[in-house]
């Protein structure tokens, strides 16, 4: 016998699980509690109730990891559970379809412009996270959108080409080439030269990263940022933060060892400074950067070293730690009001950041 639900469109299933999500998390907080459990406190930090809450129910619906069998049903399964939290669409951002040359071919992209937005000004080219296996223009269209429409900028994501079907330096050399064209054709998305910024969440921050080593070690004109939120920047060893919540946080320790293995299956060369980005030795004149962690995200430790480590090389870096949330809150800012108001604060330290450029 069939299940009920088969019968029912996939849209309306996730309309109604959406609907229920939402809803839940809209409850009094003392109801959120007993549905979240007992608080969670761990190296000083408590987690916020309603990401809490979130990481529950998404347990519950058995969407509490991001890997799969196979890297296709990992896809699916990232992009259905952010059409289930995925807030009500961010309006007054008008988005195009752009086209990007690479080396390895044309790579889609989405320029995404504030309505209201006619001169030429500061433009980020965004890569979208995803462990360098999964994530898409779609995944990080809500996030692209709340970028461009609060720190009142251009957006250009990027699609670059994803593991294991295209394994390392795959990515990172889309990532490059990617930079290149906006710098050559920067006039027409709407800036100059002399206004890129780069960024990116998780594995696009790590290619955000590349992007700006690169630059800085060829002589290419250097971004005038770097937004890097969540960064892996070090796939050589593990920091305590990966100890500490390797499990039941969104990103776990499993789920990292399976994007690592189909992005760079040979141990001996992921300290390859085009991965492992805080590795290399020389640091100095890079661009300045705005780098966000979570308090209880694996990737906590060695991104907040990237930090001290640019730091002491000279960089001017804005370094915010929110220490109630998880990997990935960027792009779960439509579910709750607490993951909202980060991403308020982080758009703050973005636009914070651009300024330097301008001192």
């Amino acid at each position: 016998m069939s299940n009920a639900l088969d019968v029912i469109p996939h849209s309306l299933q996730k309309r109604a699980q959406s609907a229920v999500l939402h809803g839940v998390l809209k409850l009094p907080r003392p109801l959120l509690r007993r549905i979240a459990g007992s608080p969670v406190r761990l190296d000083g930090q408590e987690l916020d109730l309603e990401v809490q809450a979130l990481l529950r129910l998404q347990a519950l619906t058995g969407q509490e990891r991001m890997a799969a069998d196979t890297p296709e049903k990992a896809r699916t399964g990232m992009l259905r559970g952010l059409e289930v939290t995925r807030g009500a669409e961010v309006s007054g951002v008008q988005v195009s379809k752009r086209s990007v040359r690479a080396r390895s071919g044309e790579l889609d992209a989405r320029l995404y412009r504030p309505e209201g937005l006619t001169e030429p000004g500061s433009l980020l080219v965004f890569y979208h996270g995803g462990g360098w296996v999964v994530g898409d223009l779609e995944t990080h269209d809500e996030l692209c959108r709340f970028l461009a429409k609060y720190a009142d900028l251009r957006v250009l994501s990027v699609d670059y080409r994803l593991a294991p079907e295209h394994a390392f330096p795959a990515a990172a050399e889309d990532a490059v080439d990617a930079y290149q064209y906006v710098l050559d054709n920067a006039a027409d998305l709407g800036s100059s030269p002399d206004s890129i910024a780069v960024g990116g969440d998780s594995a696009g921050g790590n290619l955000a990263a590349v992007v700006a080593q690169h630059a800085t070690a060829n002589g290419l004109k250097s971004p005038v940022l770097q937004f890097l939120l969540y960064p892996a920047v070090d796939a050589s060893t593990r920091r305590r933060s990966r100890e500490l919540f390797s499990d039941g946080f969104l990103l776990t320790d499993g789920d990292m060892d399976w994007f690592m293995d189909m992005y760079q299956p040979d141990v001996a060369e992921r300290s390859d400074p085009r991965l492992s980005v805080l590795l290399n030795e020389e640091l100095s004149g890079l661009a300045p950067t705005v780098l966000i962690t979570a308090g209880f995200d694996p990737l906590r430790d060695e991104g907040e070293e990237y930090a001290r480590r640019l730091s002491a090389a000279g960089v001017p870096v804005i370094s915010r730690r929110f220490p109630d949330l998880i990997h990935g809150f960027a792009n779960l800012l439509g579910a709750s009001t607490r993951l909202r108001e980060a991403m308020f604060e982080t758009v703050g330290q973005l636009r914070a950041g651009l300024a330097l450029h301008s001192e």
